[in-house]
Order: C-alpha cells, then structure tokens, then sequence
C-alpha cells in the first residue's frame, strides 16, 4: 500500500525513531511501512493519522491492484 508517511513526517521535523516512539513502533517498523515493505494494522494506521492531524485516507492510499486482496482469495473470487 502506498503512503505519504515521510512527507507528513519530514513536514513536522521527525526522524523516523521519533515517529516510532509516538506510536509504539521500532524506527525498523516506521521504515518498512515507508518503503512499503509492511501494511500496518488499522490501528497503528490511526494512530500514525493522530499524529500528522490528518485522515488515514491522506496518509495512506488506497488503490486497486492487480493483486487480489486477502477477503477475495478466501472466498475463491478470481
């Protein structure tokens, strides 16, 4: 999932130790995300929102990809 996690970060001065610290996370976790290596659970996805004063939906975006989404695959749609 792409993000705009550095953008908000670098805008308000945080290194991504620091993120990490406000929300609970390792800077490791806070880099994984950035680079879209690791999808965050929803409420870590919240409360990186809080941080930045901003909507999970500017924060992270969410598009269609070719890959069909876990919900698809267990219901067998193809």
């Amino acid at each position: 999932m792409k993000n705009r996690i550095k953008e908000f970060r670098e805008s308000l001065g945080l290194t991504q130790e620091q993120l990490g610290e406000l929300v609970g996370v390792s800077r490791q976790a806070i880099n994984a995300i950035e680079t879209e290596k690791f999808e965050p659970s929803i409420w870590l996805a919240y409360d990186i929102s809080k941080v930045f004063h901003s909507s999970i939906e500017d924060i992270f975006i969410f598009e269609e990809s070719e890959r069909k989404s876990r919900a698809q695959r267990s219901r067998g749609v193809v």
